[in-house]
């Protein structure tokens, strides 16, 4: 293409692709067009040194394009430290489609989506993530071996939620006992921000455990529902943040602990399933040990939807999932412990274990 015919807003857009902030070296991005379906997605491949790049893809309304490129490069970035501080033979990788999940999803497009997945061969595994659903994750498998997260009945593990949600619980756990001195969630008020597919079963698992929960969302039918079916508050002040709480789980999108909430917050321990949940690593996460918050790392906490998804490629049980997740709870105490020890932030203290892994993988393969 020529620069006349590019649009002059075009040509006076200066950032460039590989300097967004969240470019970390990526092995590859891929923008994915198709006029019949109206599909626009973009695929992140982060890393593949410690196996194939996995991570699920997300269906939302972005506001421009450069806002869905950097939620995919963040993304995929993080599952390549998931993987990697889980023990899994997994890069990292992650997609995002274009659009309203609700109003625009047919299945030609997901299949079509399918198409530009299968041409990587193998370089990119999907899976579900926000605005999708095993049902998608099945039409895809029509087209492509290269997907995760099909239904049980197809042969697959079905819907990752729940064992990320489990995983969220064992890393609160782990949380609250370092914290704490104990795991026991008995009376500890819990605010759970988003209660979509893993907001729900984390709910679940913390009503089991007595724990005094608090719900925020943006959808009202579903704070009712929840509210009724789990017996639990729904918040009902000014500012979420601010809560008197003793835990902040957030489970929806992420970058909610940043330059604007994070003097507000009160809560002794944050540990939830949103992804990214820092909205600068280094700055937001040296704030919180200095505020004394015990801070459980997004892209360890919320790995069982990994693990669970990565059974359908190794071929083990339910039973190991539910070990392999349960062992969370274990990652989370020792990293705690390292960050104390070392006077870190527990996201470095998580990241240095990660990279490590990932550093002794690429030095074996130069050998």
């Amino acid at each position: 293409m020529t620069t006349e015919l590019l649009s002059k807003s075009a040509l006076q857009n200066s950032e460039p692709v590989f300097g967004q902030m969240s470019f970390d070296d990526h092995e590859q991005v891929v923008f994915c067009n198709d006029k019949d379906t109206g599909l626009k997605a973009i695929i992140g491949i982060h890393s593949t040194v410690l196996g194939p790049a996995l991570g699920g893809t997300r269906m939302w309304q972005y506001n421009n394009e450069w806002e869905a490129l950097n939620d995919v490069l963040r993304l995929s970035r993080g599952m390549t430290f998931k993987a990697a501080v889980t023990g899994l033979n997994l890069g990292g990788g992650k997609a995002v489609i274009i659009g309203d999940a609700k109003t625009q999803k047919t299945p030609e497009l997901m299949k079509r989506f399918g198409e530009f997945i299968h041409s990587l061969g193998g370089k990119y595994y999907t899976a579900e993530d926000v605005g999708m659903e095993t049902a998608d994750m099945d039409l895809i498998r029509e087209v492509t071996p290269f997907v995760t997260g099909i239904s049980e009945s197809k042969g697959g593990a079905g819907n990752p939620s729940p064992a990320t949600a489990y995983g969220v619980f064992m890393g609160l756990k782990a949380a609250c006992q370092f914290n704490f001195g104990t795991d026991s969630l008995e009376g500890k008020s819990v605010l759970v921000q988003g209660i979509g597919h893993v907001g729900e079963v984390l709910v679940d698992h913390l009503s089991q455990a007595g724990a005094r929960i608090i719900i925020d969302d943006i959808n009202i039918e579903r704070l009712e529902y929840i509210s009724r079916t789990y017996g639990c508050s729904v918040f009902e002040g000014e500012d979420v943040y601010s809560a008197d709480v003793d835990i902040y789980a957030p489970c929806a999108l992420g970058a909610t602990i940043n330059d604007e909430t994070i003097d507000r917050l009160k809560a002794k321990v944050i540990a939830g399933a949103a992804n990214n949940q820092l909205a600068n690593e280094d700055k937001h996460g040296k704030l919180l040990l200095e505020k004394g918050i015990v801070y459980a790392p997004d892209f360890l906490i919320n790995a069982g939807g990994i693990i669970n998804v990565f059974a359908e490629l190794e071929g083990y049980d339910k039973a190991e999932i539910k070990t392999k997740t349960e062992n969370i709870f274990n990652t989370t105490l020792e990293i705690l412990q390292h960050a104390k020890i070392n006077n870190i932030s527990s996201h470095n203290a998580a990241l240095e274990i990660a990279r490590k892994r990932i550093d002794q993988r690429l030095r074996s393969q130069k050998l």
